[in-house]
């Protein structure tokens, strides 16, 4: 198999796959004829040759895939009556918390946030499959280590944690605000009702740093 060759099954899979394609993936596609500095050159020149059209060829944290541009989504949204779920504040805040300081526990993002964390609020970002429990925390109580998963990445169109926007102006102490994430497959959109907190167990505290305790991991 040449190298047309290959970019052409590439391509194919690429616009065909349910899910995005890791290198590894690729590499069986392709027979493991292509080596990896030939495979990523053929992954470039696809996402060249799709510049400026409605679909774009992206890398993500599990892999990669085409997706339509932020540009299309407008259009797109018009064939699906569907309006994306909404989501509180409090479960917008918990999620940039686990995002920016994690690991945590319920017990940080309590200090950090002034409030309790209610059991609904974690349950919707784990159902979401985009929060999971990574290992517990070696005090007492063994308390859940929350994380974001691939698919939280995936569905920002992200690569890896370090590509979320810088936290910009945060004083030590403070809530982290809410940024403005990246355009989603699935938006997040902000339900402006009010929820209901739990008792405030106290004043938030600064943000948790990286713990010295032990930490077990999830086996």
């Amino acid at each position: 198999m040449n190298a047309q060759e290959a970019k052409i099954v590439l391509e194919a899979a690429l616009l065909t796959a349910q899910q995005p394609l890791s290198l590894p993936d690729m590499g069986r596609l392709l027979g493991d004829e292509i080596d990896g500095a030939t495979l990523q050159s053929l992954l470039d020149d696809l996402r060249s040759d799709w510049q400026g059209r409605g679909v774009e060829l992206v890398c993500l944290a599990s892999g990669w895939c085409f997706q339509s541009t932020a540009g299309m989504r407008v259009y797109l949204d018009r064939l699906n009556p569907e309006k994306p779920p909404r989501y509180s504040r409090a479960v917008l805040e918990t999620l940039a918390i686990i995002a920016y300081r994690q690991p945590v526990t319920r017990g940080d993002i309590e200090e950090i946030r002034g409030v309790t964390v209610s059991t609904p609020v974690i349950r919707a970002l784990e159902e979401r499959g985009w929060i999971e429990t990574v290992g517990y925390r070696e005090v007492a109580g063994r308390p859940a280590l929350l994380a974001t998963t691939r698919t939280f990445l995936d569905d920002l169109g992200l690569r890896s944690l370090q590509d979320l926007p810088p936290l910009a102006g945060e004083a030590e102490g403070d809530l982290p605000q809410v940024p403005e994430l990246p355009a989603m497959q699935t938006s997040l959109i902000l339900d402006a009702t009010p929820e209901p907190e739990p008792s405030s167990p106290g004043q938030a505290n600064p943000s948790p740093q990286a713990s010295s305790t032990m930490v077990t991991p999830v086996s």
